[in-house]
């Protein structure tokens, strides 16, 4: 083997394989040989990155008021009869434009100022693999916790009852869909996964900071007017939240995770408008 001396000099001894393999290989003093020991020298796996509380508590604070905010908005212009697909842009920017300037604002303020590392916000090839995995996952806790919360006669009410009684048009359902499948999951996966998940871990265990940001997802979904039905909705969603929190954690990112929320959010909407797209 064709190799340089080893870092510490000539000297017979083990070292690290200069090839890269996870062993130690012999130096005799002159050449590597082919002895190897047979002890891996894998690299510690590197530590989960956090943030500071202050970023998690913000972020959280940030997008439900947005969201309050946007429905106050829409109620209030919704009398000038403009297209419906004027008002689904006017509650994405309104909803979600708010998290985005938290988490760059964050970022600077108490992270390295770079948003997308700070948060995660990395996406591989493999994800396209990891995305449907854990998307399959979070249905099942999902309809796990649907089987309990009916068993347990708790109101449950879908955050989507209403939409497939209503005549939409085409540009509707186009916006409706990149709201639904783009613009939430990008948002909400950066504030639950990104932002809250790694701010809780600078004070909590791993398996606290899953859950709490999971019960945080599921009540950011509570509609007034959903009335009792806000409990189970509540709950079966919180499932989900943990479910892609664990993944967010065990990943070191949230590129899968986000590709998880659209598929969930895509298969949804497209069952819910599937009956309601006028004929061709």
């Amino acid at each position: 083997m064709r190799f340089g001396a080893p870092p510490g000099g000539p000297r017979a001894g083990w070292y690290p394989d200069p090839a890269g393999y996870p062993v130690l290989r012999y130096y005799d003093g002159r050449v590597w040989t082919t002895a190897t020991s047979g002890m891996t020298t894998f690299e510690p796996a590197p530590d989960h990155p956090v943030l500071d509380l202050r970023v998690a508590v913000g972020a959280v604070v940030v997008l439900i008021t947005s969201l309050v905010a946007s429905r106050f908005l829409l109620d209030a212009i919704v009398r000038f009869d403009w297209p419906i697909a004027v008002y689904t842009a006017i509650s994405i920017l309104a909803g979600y434009v708010p998290s985005v300037g938290w988490c760059w604002y964050a970022s600077r303020r108490w992270g390295t100022g770079r948003l997308l590392a700070d948060f995660g916000v990395r996406v591989r090839w493999v994800d396209l693999g990891w995305g449907p995995l854990i998307w399959i996952t979070a249905v099942a806790c999902e309809l796990f916790v649907i089987v309990l919360v009916q068993a347990l006669e708790i109101p449950l009410t879908s955050n989507t009852e209403g939409i497939g009684e209503l005549d939409l048009d085409r540009t509707y359902v186009v916006s409706l869909l990149i709201a639904a499948v783009v613009a939430a999951p990008i948002v909400e996966e950066l504030v639950f996964r990104g932002a809250l998940l790694r701010g809780l871990r600078s004070r909590m265990p791993a398996v606290a900071a899953i859950g709490v940001q999971g019960a945080l997802f599921g009540l950011a979904h509570v509609d007034p007017v959903r009335g009792a039905g806000n409990i189970g909705l509540a709950i079966v969603l919180a499932a989900v939240g943990v479910a892609l929190g664990g993944a967010a954690y065990l990943l070191h990112r949230i590129g899968p995770v986000v590709i998880a929320h659209a598929i969930l959010n895509a298969v949804v909407m497209a069952v819910v408008l599937t009956d309601s797209l006028p004929a061709s």
